[in-house]
């Protein structure tokens, strides 16, 4: 197996097999390769400063090679020939340069050496061949492997091939087995001459340069392509191996997963230079990118970690325990030597604020020239790590390639810090609540900050509420998470190295504090139950309780009572905390002391009050004491509170918790009683009533408290004798009860006594206490006299008498005493009482005594009682009554017509004959005694009687009344009273009946008869005397004498009969024949006569008619009208007449071809037999269809006539629109549509010809995705065009309508609406494309960037993230399938020579545009690029794409540079600033623009509407209407009101119109010529009308298919003449003149000739009605009479031919001359039924029509002027509202801090600034390119150098955009402004 290695390279074993070779080549250097060093070093000189076609591009000493790749010493040659004899036994190396035309060829072997050794020669001494390329001749034949080498040269200008032979059997095994290892490691060894001084790149860095790079020195120094091939013997294919093709090599690794770098150099003494690359792997997401190496097992840990579940955990911690840097010697690696690290940049001893694992996540390269000392094998270096520690070596950073002196080891840590803040992915924020504000931090770092509930870390999930463990802080905290909070805008979970942890420190209760400490100080490895337990036990050392005892008794117990004043002894307190320790302090470093506060509270009824109040402080010997009290003494319910107090502060509470307390709860009750006190006592007090004494008793603290029974009182008084019946106990009173008193009271008014109460045992015994005894209540009653009381009935009685008490004293009270004294013995006696409440006595009186019938002496009782006082007893006295003298009684009688006297009962009723008198009344009067009393002049005065006013003396002396007269009603009664001195008596006289004189007759309850049937109320007759009485007796055979008789009368269904109360009852009154209406009855009785009228009506309904409608003519109609007339239906009897049988049931019924609406219900007739079924419509198919109505009178079915309809189509009737245009047409914006033509098509299914144009509207709307029915309110609207020579009748065109501007779906409907009828088209979508791409517009508007060339990225930032999107010139996206190149290139004015480079030293980058779109992102200026300090330039994007063939799109975003990082970061706030303010100045001057072009388009408007409204008053003026009622919308309302009243009256005015059914309504039917002419004159009309008599019934069709339709449907009925079959030839001259002015046009004939047709008046279509008239009328002529006709046409005839001549008073004279006979006189106009012409609307209608119109069009020209003026007035007006004015000032304010920040930013002071950039659009009022919002920045703070510059790939978190910020206040104004909305679209309205 030999190997071959090509382009100078050297293979080398793994390290673990590396052993120096025992071989020096060192005089082979410089003896025998001293052509070949020659050779290397003159192309090395073209490989570093020539490219690839060999131009020169730099002098040699222009520029140093980079990183020691400088080949001084070769790039194989150090140690590869040892590497070589470790390998093989010899080899040859071939190698060929650019310019020379020989191979150079070099072969050494062991065996050629040894060989040398043995014979003494010169060891390292040998020869170069020269050779031509390809020429193997001198190669053996059996090395086929050098052969085949050889032969490759022929297409190579220059290589270098090692061919090893001999290969040491022990490692043939190796590499092959190994093959990719030991060549991944020789990749690894060479991998900066390989790749060059920036190494193996991956693709996307190499499309992307790293801005800090030098791509030409990258591309200049990565020309050696190092081939590998190994040949098997037996296999003719050997392994070969690109070492550039390895791609998993170490640096490869270490470069490629790299986030971030950090150059340095180290100088030593001497020329010695070291370059130093440190790389950060950083840590993403669930793992560490520091790559692995599998053959050093240093690397990992010694053990492989699990969790709970035995899942494998990755916890290598990055570099583990390598190294950091790797060393490299003039570009090779030296690989035995590492360097751990430096001081600068170890891991610390003390943590920082970078977790120590950031230390390991770092890897290193240290290059060298060569002035370091190697060893002889090249693997290890000798003295570099000891040199790099001296004191000496100087290290400095480099930047850029620029070497900056500087703090090493400050600026690795803030590059350290950095990379682990921006390109950590380490802890996982979760939960995210909200945006949160930190007031806590400094303004500037106030926000944005997220607030977050959660975080993953290490595996570990920590969530709020969770306890956990801080660190590095004095002392450490415990606590409980409250929140996590992360500085950004962040939505949803993001990952960052960290941020801030809210902590609620714990215990809560110790330490009630809030700490916002870095996450970084978070104990991951604290275990949350060990925190937990410490809390615990933090907590146990808080106070707990208290502990109290009572050294010397007196204790005081919970709940309680004690009577007061006892005493509450010492206390002794101690404070304990929960573990029973007793403490004094609080624990912790503050130590602060504990207090014990006493306090005893009382509860009284009015609050509680505190009486006791002591603090006592901690004693070693007695804790805390309180001495003894003694001055409890209030009652009521106390609390003793002993309370743990701060010392300081006196405060309860500590950490939200209350201290410790103990509290007792104790009531003090009152003492044993001690003295006592006389009650409130209750009078007033009586002699013999008892009372009683309250005593009430108190303690010696005077508290009132409960005496016992065993305390006896007693009571004395002088002057009374005192009892009583005990004591009782109530509450704290001892009541002395029933006291009774009784002793001597002289007055009404009481008397004083004293009274002592003495309780012996009390320390005050007695008190003493007066009161005043008043008389007592009624014990009895004394009465007088007491025996022999006499009294005449009628007078009355006296007794006196007197109430006493007890002790004999005249009672007294307030309360009434009432005496009564009651009788007993007799019926209606009185009873008498007397009021004695205020003497005590009195005289009892009253009414007379009086007893009834009483005839002799009669005793009765007296009985005197008190009134309420059942205890008192009653007193009884005998009373003797005597009969009384005076009149008592009277008697009365009558003498009738016979001569005996009639006796008169008092209240008797006497009967009389009616109007007559009853006479001869007689009466006595007689005492009690029933003595008769003589009649004197006194007692005849007194007698008084009702029925006269005055009465005789002499009479009453004689014992004689006045008659009587009876009553003339026999209804009435008269009452007659007599009264003679308290004697009445009466009587009643009531009337009877005389002789009948009269005769009454009442019919019952009605006096409706129908025609046939029998009167269903009776006749009732009764006989009355002259007063109208009833006459009540009747004789036998009455009946004969009465006789009824009427016309139509039948007497057989008659009876009489005697009814009720003594009349006639008559029954079965019926009538036949005759006419209906009303008949007269005639009743007789003797000689008596009376009559009834009788109402006779139809009979019973048996026919049905239908006024007004002839049923024997079919009814046309149109589908979908009403009919002319309501349906109506009357009942009928069996003689024709009219029936009026009310609620009858008639239902329709109909054929089910057709519909009638509203569909005919069940109807009930009237009163007048009618059933009204209203004016119906008819829809249905066309063809005749028959309906009959239907009566149900009980059981019976009337059918009515059948009625025939005609359904015809409506050929006005639009039914569907028909559209016809091209369906595969396309559509571009802006563009003409297709042409649409449109067709109305008729119920008939026919092309309405007749539909207007104006009705026709083509509505075009932008499609939602729904499909619609009809459209929506707001469309584009278009009318059809005018009529063109070529277009069908009926079709509509709509042509070159423009396409809409916006691009999508619209949809296309037409609709027909002409007020009646509204027709909609099917729905026509379109799918509009947007036109070619002309502008690119960013997709949100950037600010203007401001950048300046420092080494901070953020600094350099001009685009985060900004999406470009081509549109068309609508703005429509027209990038669709469009795909190309969006060039970036940084532009100036042409005055500026200095240009900024964006980062990789290029002034372009292109984008990819994908589908119209192109995202640039993250695109940054070079560090230290030149440009212009202050200077404004522009980034141009140019987009093209060779698809579409030659087109650019172009938009510039403007920046400003600055070489002033300080300068930058203000500038950028003032350019903030400055784009806010104009955007807010834009957005002011859009409001003010809109707002002067509103007041200037309402001015026209105003203008407008005041002409058409002056325009309209002038045509007002016109028609005479009065100009005072126009000054206002009232009156010009009442004059409305007042002429639409008048044209009211005028058209409900009679005239005269046409009574015959009106034609079918179709397109081809004209109609009845009765129809077709309307004529004003009636006389006129009178006579055409006859003339024409057998034509008013014709129709007129215009076809004769149509003329024959009718006459088929109608039976050959209906009359029909077609317009296309007159001939027209002979049709007269409309307007010609009269036939005699032809011949004597001078003549002036009588009777005012005048052609008929002249009176005819055609309501439509007069061309096709002056034909049918003209071909019928003629030229019939009109004259006044008969004579002036005659004249005429015997004047005529001399010259013409005469026509026909009809005359004003109807008279016909015949063209031939015969006139006369009823034949040629026209009859009376209501004669022709209905068939004659009718009457025109008067003129006098059409003017105030006219009048209406124009009033209306004025008032809505009047509205439209007042407010058009209006809204003009109230915009001027808010011209000068505060708020506009505000907006004015502010404007202005900001145009002048604008152009103070135009001045500071330096725009102003540059006047020969060039060609100014092209400016991005701003936001306008029309225009946004996009709706959207900026996004949010991305979380974290993101890696400048891990994010791909100038790319357009999308990262994984959307970035910030351009760095600009607006002012919250110009940020609103810029937003929210009304006219800031998209680009401008079609309006639709």
């Amino acid at each position: 197996m030999t190997p071959l290695l090509r382009e100078e390279c050297m293979s080398t074993m793994p390290r673990k097999d590396r052993t120096p070779y025992h071989m020096h080549l060192q005089n082979l250097l410089t003896m025998l390769w001293q052509r070949q060093q020659t050779i290397r070093e003159t192309e090395i000189l073209r490989l570093d400063w020539s490219d690839e076609e060999g131009n020169d591009i730099a002098m040699p000493e222009q520029l140093e090679a980079p990183r020691s790749l400088n080949s001084d010493i070769s790039y194989f040659g150090v140690g590869g020939k040892q590497a070589i004899f470790f390998i093989g036994n010899s080899t040859r190396m071939i190698s060929k340069t650019r310019d020379s035309p020989d191979v150079h060829e070099l072969t050494i072997s062991k065996e050629e050496f040894e060989r040398k050794e043995k014979n003494k020669e010169a060891i390292y001494s040998g020869f170069i061949r020269n050779r031509k390329p390809c020429d193997s001749g001198d190669i053996p034949p059996d090395d086929e492997t050098t052969k085949k080498a050889i032969a490759e040269e022929i297409n190579k200008e220059s290589f270098t091939t090692v061919v090893i032979h001999g290969i040491n059997p022990g490692h043939i095994q190796y590499l092959k087995s190994n093959f990719v290892q030991w060549t991944r490691q020789l990749t690894h060894i060479y991998h900066y001459y390989i790749h060059g001084p920036y190494g193996n790149e991956d693709s996307e860095a190499k499309q992307q340069p790293n801005p800090f790079q030098n791509i030409d020195i990258q591309d200049r120094f990565k020309r050696i392509n190092i081939q590998i091939k190994i040949f098997t013997v037996g296999k003719p294919t050997p392994r070969i191996i690109n070492l550039r093709d390895i791609g998993d090599d170490m640096q490869t690794q270490y470069i490629r997963t790299a986030a971030s770098s950090f150059e340095f150099k180290a100088t030593l003494e001497g020329t010695g230079v070291v370059e130093g690359v440190m790389r950060y792997h950083p840590f993403l997401y669930d793992r560490e990118t520091y790559p692995s190496d599998a053959n050093d097992h240093k690397s990992t840990y010694e053990f492989d970690a699990e969790d709970d579940h035995d899942y494998a955990i990755d916890l290598r911690p990055a570099r583990g325990k390598r190294a950091i840097f790797e060393c490299y010697w003039n570009g090779r690696l030296i690989p035995y030597t590492t360097i751990e690290d430096f001081d600068w940049c170890c891991s610390p001893k003390k943590s920082k604020q970078i977790p120590v694992e950031c230390y390991n996540r770092v890897s290193g390269v240290l290059f060298t020239n060569d002035k370091f000392q190697v060893s002889t094998n090249k693997l290890t270096f000798i003295d570099l790590e000891m040199r790099l520690r001296e004191k000496n070596a100087a290290f400095s950073r480099i930047i850029s390639g620029h070497e900056k002196r500087t703090t090493i080891d400050k600026d690795f840590f803030n590059w350290l810090k950095e990379c682990h803040e921006q390109c950590d992915k380490q802890v996982r924020f979760g939960g995210f609540t909200k945006a949160v504000t930190r007031p806590d931090l400094p303004k500037n770092k106030q926000n944005p900050w997220a607030e977050f509930s959660q975080i993953e870390w290490d595996g570990k999930l920590f969530k709020k509420g969770q306890l956990v463990r801080i660190q590095k802080t004095v002392p450490v905290l415990y606590g409980a998470i409250r929140r996590f909070l992360l500085h950004g805008e962040h939505e949803g979970d993001v990952f960052a190295t960290g941020g801030d942890i809210e902590v609620q420190q714990e215990p809560k209760c110790l330490y009630d504090d809030i700490r916002i400490v870095s996450l970084a100080k978070l104990d991951r490895t604290a275990r949350p139950e060990l925190v937990k337990r410490y809390i615990e036990d933090e907590e146990a050392k808080l106070p707990d309780k208290i502990v109290v005892t009572w050294p010397e008794g007196d204790a005081v117990f919970n709940n309680e009572k004690r009577p007061a004043g006892k005493t509450i002894g010492d206390i002794k307190a101690e404070i304990a905390n929960r573990r029973g320790e007793y403490i004094s302090k609080l624990p912790g470093s503050s130590s602060r002391k504990l207090l014990v506060e006493l306090k005893i509270v009382w509860h009284s009824p009015t609050g509680s009050e505190m009486i006791v109040s002591h603090i006592s402080q901690y004693g070693k010997n007695w804790a805390y004491w309180f001495k003894k009290m003694e001055n409890i003494k209030n009652l009521g319910p106390h609390t003793l509170i002993l309370q743990t107090v701060l010392n300081e502060s006196g405060n309860k509470v500590f950490a939200g918790k209350e201290l410790p307390s103990k509290v007792v709860k104790f009531t003090v009750t009152e003492a044993a009683p001690d003295k006592f006190t006389v009650g409130l006592l209750e009078g007033p007090f009586r002699v013999g009533a008892p009372f009683q004494i309250p005593l009430e008793f108190q303690d010696e603290f005077s508290h009132p408290t409960k005496p016992s029974n065993k305390l006896k009182p007693l009571l004395e008084a002088p002057g009374l004798e005192l009892s009583h019946d005990g004591t009782q106990v109530k509450g704290n009173s001892l009541v002395i009860q029933g006291i009774v008193a009784k002793g001597s009271v002289p007055t009404s008014t009481g008397k004083n006594f004293n009274l002592v109460v003495t309780v012996p045992g009390l320390a005050e015994k007695s008190q003493s206490l007066k009161i005043r005894l008043l008389p007592g209540p009624p014990h009895s009653i004394d009465v007088s006299p007491e025996d022999g009381v006499q009294v005449e009935n009628g007078n009355t009685v006296r007794f006196e008498i007197k109430i006493l008490d007890v002790a004999g004293n005249l009672s007294v009270q307030s309360n009434k005493l009432n005496a009564v004294c009651k009788f007993t013995g007799a019926a209606g006696l009185p009873s008498y009482s007397v009021e004695c409440s205020a003497t005590g006595q009195g005289t009892l009186t009253g009414d007379p005594i009086k007893v009834k019938k009483i005839t002799k002496e009669q005793v009765i009782t007296a009985i005197i009682e008190l009134q309420g006082h059942k205890d008192v007893k009653g007193i009884e006295r005998v009373v003797e009554v005597l009969p009384s003298t005076k009149a008592a009684s009277m008697e009365l009688c009558y003498h009738g017509d016979g001569t005996k006297a009639s006796p008169i009962k008092d209240g008797q009723e006497i009967l009389g004959t009616a109007g007559e008198h009853i006479k001869g009344l007689e009466f006595t009067i007689k005492d009690e005694a029933g003595r008769v009393l003589d009649m004197n002049n006194t007692l005849a005065s007194k007698i008084k009687v009702n029925w006269t006013p005055k009465i005789s003396k002499d009479t009453v002396l004689k014992g004689h009344l006045p008659d009587v007269k009876v009553p003339n009603s026999a209804s009435d009664t008269k009452y007659c009273h007599i009264s003679c001195t308290g004697v009445e008596f009466s009587f009643t006289v009531k009337a009877i009946p005389g002789d009948p004189v009269q005769i009454k007759c009442k019919c019952g309850s009605g006096t409706k008869v129908r025609l046939g049937e029998i009167l269903d109320s009776h006749i009732l007759v009764t006989l009355k005397d002259k007063y109208g009485n009833d006459v009540q007796k009747l004789y036998h055979g009455i009946l004969k004498e009465l006789s009824v008789s009427g016309d139509g009368l039948v007497d057989d269904e008659m009876e009489r009969a005697l009814g009720q109360g003594c009349s006639f009852d008559i029954k079965g009154i019926k009538f036949e024949g005759g006419s209906l209406g009303s008949r007269e009855l005639c009743v007789k009785w003797k000689e008596l006569t009376d009559y009834v009228r009788v109402e006779v009506i139809a009979g019973k309904p048996t026919k049905i008619t239908i006024p007004d409608w002839n049923v024997d003519q079919p009814v046309s109609i149109y589908n979908d009208h009403k009919f002319s007339k309501p349906l109506i239906v009357q009942l009928c009897d069996e003689s024709g007449n009219a029936s009026s049988e009310p609620n009858v049931k008639v239902q329709l019924a109909k054929e089910p071809g057709f519909k009638l609406t509203p569909v005919p219900q069940p109807q009930k007739t009237d009163v007048q037999g009618r059933a009204y079924f209203g004016i119906m419509t008819v829809s249905g198919k066309r063809g005749v269809f028959e309906m009959q109505p239907k009566a149900f009178c009980g059981r019976t079915v009337i059918s009515g006539p059948k009625i025939k309809v005609s359904i015809q189509p409506d050929v006005t009737k639009p039914i569907s629109l028909v559209v016809e245009y091209d369906k595969s047409a396309s559509y571009t914006v802006g563009e003409t549509l297709t042409e649409f033509v449109v067709k109305v098509i008729a119920e008939d299914e026919n092309v309405m010809t007749g539909a207007k144009p104006s009705h026709i509207a083509m509505k075009l709307w932008q499609s939602d995705g729904r499909i619609d029915t009809r459209p929506p309110t707001k469309t584009i609207s278009s009318v059809p065009d005018s009529r063109r020579r070529g277009d069908t009748n009926g079709h509509f065109y709509f042509r070159n309508r423009k396409v809409p501007e916006i691009s999508g779906t619209h949809n296309v409907m037409f609709v027909y609406n002409d007020t009646k009828y509204e027709v909609f088209s099917n729905l026509v979508a379109i799918n509009v494309q947007p036109g070619p791409p002309v502008k690119l517009v960013p997709l949100q508007i950037p600010g203007t960037p401001t950048v300046s060339n420092t080494q901070k990225i953020a600094s350099r930032s001009l685009i985060r993230t900004l999406q470009l999107e081509l549109r068309d010139e609508f703005d429509n996206p027209a990038g669709q399938n469009v795909n190309g190149k969006v060039t970036v290139e940084v532009m100036c004015a042409d005055t500026v020579n200095e240009v900024p480079q964006l980062a990789g030293n290029t002034r372009k980058v292109v984008l990819q545009l994908e589908n119209g779109r192109a995202t640039m992102q993250n695109l940054f200026i070079q560090e230290n690029t030149p440009g212009k300090d202050g200077q404004e330039y522009f980034l141009r994007c140019v987009a093209n794409s060779p698809s579409n063939g030659k087109w650019t799109a172009l938009y510039d975003i403007p920046f400003l540079f600055f070489n002033d990082a300080k300068k930058q970061s203000q500038m950028a706030t003032l350019t903030k600033e400055r784009d806010s303010l104009v955007a807010a100045i834009k957005t002011y001057k859009s409001l003010f623009v809109t707002t002067n072009q509103l007041i200037d388009e309402l001015k026209i408007a105003v203008h407008e509407a005041n002409r058409e409204k002056t325009k309209l008053r002038e045509e007002i003026k016109r028609q005479n209407i009065p100009l005072s009622q126009l000054q206002s919308l009232t009156g010009l309302d009442s004059l409305l009101q007042q002429r639409v009243k008048e044209r009211d009256q005028l058209l409900n005015v009679s005239r005269r119109s046409c009574g015959l059914q009106p034609a079918v309504r179709h397109q081809e039917v004209l109609g009845k010529i009765a129809h077709l002419a309307m004529v004003r004159d009636s006389d006129v009309a009178r006579v055409l009308s006859w003339h024409m008599t057998t034509d008013m019934d014709c129709v007129i069709t215009h076809t004769l298919r149509k003329a024959k339709e009718i006459h088929r449907d109608s039976g050959g009925k209906q009359q029909v003449m077609s317009l296309d079959t007159m001939y027209k030839k002979n049709l007269p001259d409309w307007d010609k003149p009269l036939p005699h002015i032809r011949f004597k046009p001078n003549w002036r004939p009588a009777g005012n000739p005048v052609y008929a047709r002249t009176f005819l008046e055609f309501p439509q279509d007069p061309s096709n009605c002056k034909i049918v008239f003209g071909s019928l009328l003629g030229d019939a002529i009109i004259c006044n009479n008969l004579d002036h006709a005659t004249l005429y046409r015997q004047e005529l005839v001399k010259y013409t031919h005469c026509p026909t001549i009809l005359t004003r008073d109807g008279e016909r004279i015949r063209s031939n001359g015969k006139f006369g006979g009823l034949l040629n006189k026209a009859p009376a106009i209501e004669r022709l039924r209905g068939a004659v012409f009718g009457e025109p609307l008067t003129l006098k209608y059409h003017a105030v029509c006219t009048q209406i119109d124009t009033l209306q069009n004025y008032r809505v020209a009047m509205v439209k002027y007042e407010d058009a003026n209006k809204e003009l007035e109230e915009q001027q007006a808010a011209l000068k509202d505060p708020e506009m004015q505000a907006k004015h000032r502010e404007c202005q304010e900001a145009e002048e801090q604008l152009k103070d920040i135009d001045s500071r930013l330096g725009l102003g002071r540059q006047p020969n600034r060039g060609r100014q950039p092209v400016r991005p659009p701003q936001p306008s009022f029309d225009e946004d390119p996009s709706s959207a919002k900026r996004s949010r920045p991305s979380s974290g703070r993101q890696s400048d150098t891990s994010s791909i510059v100038n790319g357009v790939t999308p990262s994984r978190s959307s970035a910030p955009s351009t760095p600009t910020r607006q002012s919250a206040r110009r940020s609103a104004m810029a937003n929210d402004s009304p006219n800031m909305g998209g680009a401008k679209r079609a309006r639709y309205n």
